[in-house]
C-alpha cells in the first residue's frame, strides 16, 4: 500500500491531502479548522490529524510526504536575479534557507504533530517544483486520455510565475517556464493594492469591479504588460518590486498576512496615486477594468502559444490566475482549447494535492489514472452530532423523515424567498463553496443581492453572486453552455434571462456558474431541480457560508453564523431551523 500526504506548508493557503494506492480520499485547508484564519499560512497541522484520523493510520503508515517546493529548481535564474540585485536579493537568500531549514525537520516536526516516536516513521520526503506540481493537480485528476496541454500561472513559486507542459499517460513533459521578475499574478496583485485593496487574497475584487468601468488605461497596461509574439509576456522595467512582498506567511498581530508593497513609485506617472482603502471612485473602477482586460489579453496570448507547443482540445490549468474565471471564459472562446478541466484547489492549496499526485506516478510507480469528479474532501459530521446541536439551538427544528422530505421542504423555502444556509456532507475542497457549505437565495428576487450582501454577508456591494444551475439547463441561460463544476467560469446570461435573474446577474451581464450534475451531488441536484419545479427556473443563488471568516467547518460554527446573521432559515442534515419570524 502507497499512502502519500500532501502537504502545502510555511506558505500563505496551508492545506494537506491524503493519497491511499492514488486515489484522494481527502483535502482539506487548515484555515477551515484550528484558529480559522483566511489564507494562513500555519503548518497544517489541524490538516494532518483530521485526515489520519478520518482514514484510521497513523503517520507510522506514510510511505511518502511530497512538498510543493523544489529549492534546486530554477536556480541560475536565481543567481542572475540575485547578482543584478543585491539589496533585495540577500532578503530572499534569507527567507530561502530559513524555509528550507524548516522542510528539512519534516520527520521530526510531523512525529510531534501526531505524537509518534520518530523512530517508527520511514516516510520518504518528495520535493515537487511549485508549478509542476499545480499542473499535475489539474491533469492528474483530470478524465483526459490521450495529449493533454497543461498550463501553470500565479504570481511566484520556486522562482517561477507560470509553467507550459505536454502531458499524456501518466507523464508531464515541462516544455517552458516564464521565471521571475515576469509575472501576471505580480502585476494583478500590485494594481489590486493600488486600487485600494491591500490585504492577501483581494484579487477577485477586482474582478467583480471591473465591469463597473470603462478601459481608459489600456495604453498604460500595455506598458505595464508586454505580450511578444515569440514570447508568452513580460513586466514593464521598474514598475514592480519583487521580494519586496514581505516575508512569506510572516502575520501581524492579528494573525493576517503581511503584505508588502508590490509595486514602486514609478507607476504613479502612469496611474497617479495610489488609492486609500475603501474610497474607490470612478478612477479605481476604470483601472480595475483595464487590468482585468490587460490580464484577459495575457492569457489567452499564452493560452494560443500553448496550443501551437501542444495542438489539441484539451487542456488543464491551475494557478492563482486560473481563478480568474472571465479569462477562463474568453479563452474558450478565443482560443483553439474547448475542453478544460480546471483544478478546485487551484490557488497554492492545491499544490499539495499536485504534488501528492506526483509522487504517486513519478516515485511510487503507480500506473493507474484517477478522476476527481467531485470537490467534497472535507470534514463530514453524524447525523447525531447535528441531532445535537440543533436540538440545542433554541430556534424551532424541523427534523425530515429523509433526503426527500429535505428537499421538498427547503426547495420551498427558498422558492418563497427565505435565504437558507445549506450545510451537508463533507465540505468543499478549494475556495468555492459548490452546495455543501453554502447560502442560498431565490435569484428571481430583485432585492436578494442587496439583502445578502447587507445584512448577511457585510461585504462590499460590487461584488456579485454566483448562480448553481442544473447542468443539463446551462444552455438555456447562458450564452456559452460550459461545463463549471468548480465555479471556474464567468459567461454571459443570455439576454432574455438577465433581467428576470437579478440577483445572480453582474452588471455585465454575466454569472459565475456553477453547473450542477447528478454525479457530483445529487442531492443539490435534487434541490435545485425541486426549486425549479416552484419557480420555473433551474438556478439558485449560492454565496459561501460564512461571514468574513473562512467557511463554516463544524455544525456549531454554522448554527453560530446562522444565529449571528439575517438568514431566515437554516439546513443541517435532515434538520430545518427557521428564525420565528419565519416560523
Amino acid at each position: 500500500m502507497s499512502a502519500i500526504l500532501g502537504l502545502n506548508a510555511f506558505h500563505a493557503d496551508s492545506a494537506a491531502c491524503l493519497l491511499i494506492d492514488g486515489k484522494l480520499v481527502g483535502a482539506v485547508a487548515e484555515e477551515r479548522l484550528g484558529r480559522r484564519e483566511k489564507h494562513t499560512s500555519l503548518f497544517p497541522a489541524n490538516a494532518i490529524r483530521w485526515l489520519l484520523k478520518d482514514n484510521g493510520i497513523t503517520l507510522s503508515d506514510i510511505t511518502h510526504v511530497a512538498l510543493p517546493r523544489d529549492t534546486q529548481a530554477n536556480r541560475a535564474a536565481k543567481a542572475k536575479w540575485i547578482a543584478s540585485h543585491p539589496r533585495q536579493g540577500i532578503g530572499a537568500v534569507f527567507e530561502h534557507l530559513s524555509r528550507s531549514k524548516k522542510t528539512q525537520s519534516m520527520i521530526a516536526q510531523l512525529s510531534d504533530i501526531c505524537d509518534v516516536d520518530p523512530a517508527r516513521v520511514n516516510f520518504e520526503v518528495v520535493n515537487v517544483e511549485h508549478h509542476l506540481a499545480h499542473i499535475a493537480s489539474s491533469y492528474y485528476c483530470s478524465p483526459f486520455e490521450g495529449t493533454t496541454a497543461g498550463f501553470s500561472y500565479d504570481a511566484s513559486g520556486d522562482f517561477a510565475s507560470s509553467m507550459a507542459a505536454r502531458c499524456e499517460g501518466t507523464k508531464i513533459e515541462i516544455l517552458d517556464r516564464v521565471t521571475l521578475p515576469n509575472s501576471l499574478g505580480f502585476f494583478y496583485t500590485a494594481l489590486c493594492q493600488f486600487i485600494g485593496f491591500d490585504q492577501f487574497g483581494e484579487e477577485y475584487k477586482v474582478m467583480g469591479l471591473a465591469p463597473y468601468g470603462e478601459d481608459r488605461f489600456s495604453k498604460e497596461m500595455q506598458a505595464l504588460v508586454k505580450l511578444p509574439e515569440a514570447g508568452w509576456f513580460q513586466l514593464g522595467r521598474g514598475y514592480f518590486g519583487m521580494h519586496e512582498g514581505g516575508e512569506s506567511g510572516k502575520v501581524d498581530e492579528n494573525a493576517h498576512l503581511v503584505m508588502g508593497r508590490m509595486y514602486t513609485d514609478k507607476i504613479k506617472n502612469l496611474l497617479g496615486e495610489p488609492a486609500k482603502r475603501d474610497a474607490v471612485t470612478q478612477r479605481e473602477m476604470d483601472i480595475a477594468r483595464s487590468v482585468q482586460v490587460r490580464f484577459e489579453e495575457a492569457a489567452v496570448h499564452c493560452l494560443n502559444r500553448l496550443h501551437k507547443l501542444v495542438p489539441t482540445d484539451q487542456f488543464v490549468m491551475a494557478g492563482g490566475c486560473a481563478l480568474n474565471g472571465v479569462a477562463n471564459a474568453r479563452i474558450l472562446r478565443e482560443t483553439p482549447f474547448k475542453t478544460p478541466y480546471l483544478q478546485a484547489a487551484a490557488s497554492d492549496d492545491g499544490t499539495c494535492l499536485g504534488a501528492a499526485m506526483w509522487a504517486y506516478h513519478n516515485v511510487a510507480g503507480g500506473q493507474e489514472r484517477y478522476h476527481m469528479e467531485h470537490a467534497f474532501w472535507g470534514p463530514k459530521y453524524t447525523h447525531d452530532q447535528v441531532k445535537k446541536v440543533a436540538e440545542n439551538s433554541g430556534v424551532s427544528v424541523i427534523e425530515c423523515k429523509d433526503d426527500a422530505e429535505v428537499v421538498k421542504r427547503v426547495s420551498k423555502l427558498i422558492a418563497d424567498g427565505n435565504v437558507t444556509g445549506w450545510y451537508q456532507g463533507r465540505s468543499e475542497w478549494g475556495p468555492r463553496a459548490l452546495g455543501n457549505r453554502s447560502i442560498l437565495a431565490n435569484p428571481a428576487i430583485a432585492t436578494m443581492k442587496e439583502t445578502i450582501n447587507a445584512k448577511i454577508k457585510r461585504r462590499e456591494g460590487f461584488r456579485p453572486f454566483a448562480p448553481s444551475v442544473l447542468s443539463e439547463d446551462v444552455g438555456t441561460y447562458f450564452e456559452q453552455d460550459v461545463y463549471s463544476p468548480f465555479m471556474m467560469h464567468v459567461v454571459k446570461l443570455k439576454s432574455e434571462w438577465r433581467d428576470r435573474l437579478p440577483a445572480i446577474t453582474h452588471v455585465d451581464g454575466t454569472g459565475r456558474l456553477q453547473s450542477v450534475d447528478k454525479v457530483s451531488n445529487p442531492l443539490y441536484h435534487a434541490l435545485i431541480k425541486s426549486v425549479k419545479s416552484h419557480t420555473g427556473i433551474g438556478i439558485v443563488l449560492n454565496t459561501s457560508f460564512n461571514e468574513n471568516e473562512p467557511v463554516v467547518d463544524t455544525p456549531e460554527q454554522a448554527l453560530d453564523c446562522f444565529l449571528r446573521t439575517d438568514m431566515d432559515v437554516l439546513c443541517m442534515g435532515r434538520f430545518i431551523l427557521v428564525k420565528p419570524h419565519k416560523a
